[in-house]
């Protein structure tokens, strides 16, 4: 009985429920599907939710999805709606709110997941972006700083542009009275003054003996007698990390950071690797007494020669390197360490801070993050070279940085046109063999290797004409073979292109 009354009462009700909406539809024409079907949830009840909601026993009632769907603006009608009848005509076209299609996400295939993996790689870390759209592609503990070897040297060269400007020369010159006997041979960071009779393996570099003839000139009849050998431009103790290996020095590969060198020190200024010695000061001194009595400068053989700071006011003479855009182009094709390390002092004594080895994190974060957009909050940065275990920047700024690099952003085509061609130049002329020759000419990549890290990073023009940038690191108990594993990852990228998947 109780059941019989409660289906009458249900009917009575529904039935209410549909003149209800009968009223609204002849009242309200405009927009009046849409409130109907709102009104109709509300006075029917039945368990069902706004449009396209599920339904069920399952399905907890909330008691205002439906009224939270209306407002002032009657909203477009799901198209998974059950339509309800009703005798108003459909409204115009021109009248029916449309819903742009959401963008479609591309699926990406390609993976390099194996050669990510390769045990030759030890603790890999890296990140591949899409050049045009700054998308990651692929990312591999790419946030985490770590130890770049001589990639670093690319950081050095933005910064040396940002600061200095492509046009900055280095300067040596020679102070001292007119009439007096004491001169200075002043250092202003340039490894590429040369006391080589012909060329060294720095093209174009100044001459000693060109600045002995202009020290000739002015000091008339007057004789040498003291020669001061000022290299205090930046102090002078901090001229060797403690986290650099001295056989860097003695193999050849790396000099003591002074202000005041010849030849980047080398014993040999012809030679790439050359022996480097423990004083170049000294060693930049000799050479210059050497070219003052070539000039035929009175009692230069017999001067005093001392280290400290010039005290002379008159300057007798001045030569200066190539421009900063020619330094870069020498410094990254070899992996030049000691003219990094002169780009990145001078570039703090020219920014205002002190030349120190400790200024370079504060210079480098705030250059590279004004000047180019990264985010260098965790960087750390120990040398210009990227010798130190102790340097630590993240594969993705480092990615970042070679994105502005191949779009030649901020005067960084210096860079571009410097790096390495896959099989073809610098350091990578004879890498990229074999299989990995399909990427031969593709990637433009500065190389680096310390004891602990092989890295790679650069961008890469991919088969199906995507341009990517990229950077890896081989970290830890690394091998040579390290260098061939980095070259098959790159390669695997080059093949995938646009397609890379992040798996």
């Amino acid at each position: 009985m109780d059941e019989q009354s409660g289906v009458r009462r249900e009917r009575r009700r529904r039935r209410g429920a549909r003149s209800t909406v009968a009223r609204l539809l002849h009242d309200h024409p405009r927009g009046a599907r849409a409130t109907a079907a709102v009104t109709v949830l509300v006075l029917l009840g039945g368990g069902a939710f706004a449009a396209g909601a599920v339904t069920g026993p399952s399905a907890p009632s909330t008691g205002v999805a439906a009224t939270a769907s209306v407002s002032p603006t009657p909203p477009t009608p799901s198209r998974s709606a059950t339509p309800i009848s009703s005798p108003t005509p459909t409204p115009a076209p021109t009248e029916t709110p449309t819903t742009a299609a959401p963008t479609a996400t591309p699926v990406r295939t390609c993976s390099v997941a194996a050669a990510a993996a390769d045990p030759r790689l030890a603790r890999f870390e890296g990140a591949v972006l899409d050049a045009a759209s700054g998308d990651v592609l692929f990312d591999r503990d790419g946030s985490t700083p770590a130890r770049t070897g001589s990639v670093l040297k690319t950081l050095t060269s933005a910064v040396a542009l940002s600061v200095l400007g492509p046009d900055h020369r280095l300067s040596t010159r020679v102070t001292g009275d007119a009439g007096g006997g004491a001169i200075a041979l002043v250092g202003g960071g340039d490894a590429t003054l040369s006391a080589a009779a012909g060329p060294s393996v720095y093209a174009g570099a100044p001459k000693l003996s060109d600045l002995a003839a202009q020290v000739r000139s002015g000091l008339g009849d007057a004789s040498v007698t003291r020669i001061t050998l000022d290299a205090t431009y930046w102090d002078q103790a901090d001229e060797w990390d403690p986290s650099w290996k001295r056989t860097e020095q003695t193999i050849g590969y790396h000099s003591e950071v002074t202000a005041l060198m010849v030849d980047g020190d080398r014993a040999d200024p012809t030679a790439q690797t050359s022996p480097r010695s423990t004083d170049p000061v000294a060693r930049a001194g000799e050479a210059f007494r050497a070219a003052l009595v070539d000039a035929g400068v009175v009692g230069a053989e017999t001067a005093v020669m001392a280290q400290g700071t010039a005290t002379g006011t008159v300057v007798l003479g001045e030569v200066r390197s190539q421009p900063v855009s020619t330094l870069i182009s020498q410094l990254l094709p070899t992996s030049d360490n000691t003219l990094a390390e002169m780009l990145a002092r001078v570039s703090s004594r020219v920014s205002g801070a002190d030349g120190s080895s400790a200024s370079l994190t504060p210079l480098y974060r705030s250059v590279l993050a004004s000047a180019y957009g990264l985010d260098t909050s965790s960087t750390t940065i120990v040398d210009g070279s990227g010798l130190s275990e102790n340097d630590a920047v993240p594969a993705t700024v480092v990615a970042d940085l070679m994105v502005a690099v191949a779009d030649r952003r901020g005067g960084l085509g210096v860079v571009y046109d410097a790096l390495p061609i896959s099989g073809r130049t610098g350091t990578l002329a004879a890498r990229f063999t074999g299989e990995n020759a399909v990427a031969a000419g593709a990637v433009h990549a500065k190389t680096g290797w310390i004891d602990t890290a092989y890295t790679l990073a650069g961008s890469i023009d991919a088969a199906d004409g995507t341009r990517l940038a990229f950077a890896f690191y081989a970290i830890g108990d690394v091998r040579d073979d390290a260098r061939a594993a980095l070259d098959t990852l790159t390669a695997a990228v080059y093949r995938c292109g646009g397609d890379l998947s992040g798996e």
